[in-house]
């Protein structure tokens, strides 16, 4: 059975609601609507696209909030290629991205926040994760680095930490990018087949991919757990990547349109105190 999108969301977006048990297998991570150069499809994101830079512009010149979006899925489910497309008319001035990987000596000596809480966005700044604060819960856990104790507190504390950003003007959006088991095997292949993505294939995604079941586990639990009013989770069909993108863009441009208004008064005020 696959789950219904609700009224009044992005298309194929489903808002993980407070305390909902999220059963990956209610989504069907293949969804799309038309095709990629359907008319409605193009404008659709073309209009997004130019609704996020002129948001953005905005954001920047007003300095009342910042804003972060999360980007967690597994192996090749497409966060780099969503950035690539999704922020492609974004001012760079205002907008940068975070990649967290491997900790550091350093950053693995202070606690599991100590390193994300650093790249979080200034007033006026949109900030891009790019894997995030997450895999204290998803890469810890099934590889078993932490014990099961230290994990489990980690949702109430990263819920804590999330809303200390929110109460300080952040809007944060957290995206899910749903993939296929199939899909998976079909673009860690067509790394290793194409001599220009060749450089991106890595012999350790295919253990990792052995150890599919348990992640998806922990992203049911992560979305389950994490996903509050203040920062919600969106699980994000990314079995086609054109899809993937016009859903994180309607989402995104939804959401940052409600603040246009407030953003367009403080920088009329901003303008009047120069």
């Amino acid at each position: 059975m696959r789950r219904r999108k609700t009224g009044g969301q992005s298309p194929g977006a489903h808002r993980v609601g407070p305390r909902e048990r999220v059963r990956l297998a209610d989504f069907d991570p293949g969804e799309k609507s038309g095709d990629k150069d359907d008319e409605t499809n193009v404008r659709s994101m073309a209009r997004d696209l130019a609704a996020l830079a002129s948001l953005q512009e905005l954001l920047y010149a007003a300095r009342t909030h910042s804003v972060l979006v999360v980007l967690q899925g597994i192996d090749t489910a497409g966060k780099d290629g969503t950035i690539r497309h999704v922020f492609s008319g974004v001012n760079p001035q205002g907008c940068r991205v975070a990649s967290f990987g491997v900790p550091t000596e350093e950053e693995a000596a202070h606690d599991f926040l100590w390193r994300v809480h650093r790249q979080t966005p200034a007033r006026g700044e949109l900030v891009i994760f790019n894997r995030s604060h997450y895999e204290a819960v998803l890469v810890e856990r099934v590889h078993g680095l932490v014990p099961e104790k230290v994990w489990r507190e980690r949702y109430g504390q990263i819920n804590a930490f999330e809303s200390l950003l929110a109460g300080a003007g952040t809007i944060v959006l957290k995206f899910f990018l749903h993939l296929s088991r199939k899909e998976q095997k079909k673009r860690l292949e067509a790394r290793e087949d194409d001599p220009e993505k060749r450089w991106k294939a890595n012999p350790r995604d295919w253990s990792e991919r052995k150890l599919w079941d348990a992640y998806r586990k922990a992203f049911e639990e992560m979305l389950s757990k994490t996903s509050t009013r203040d920062a919600p989770w969106f699980v994000v069909p990314s079995d086609h990547k054109w899809y993937r993108n016009l859903v994180v863009a309607a989402t995104l441009a939804r959401r940052l349109e409600t603040l246009r208004s407030g953003w367009k008064e403080a920088v009329r005020e901003r303008g009047q105190k120069t």
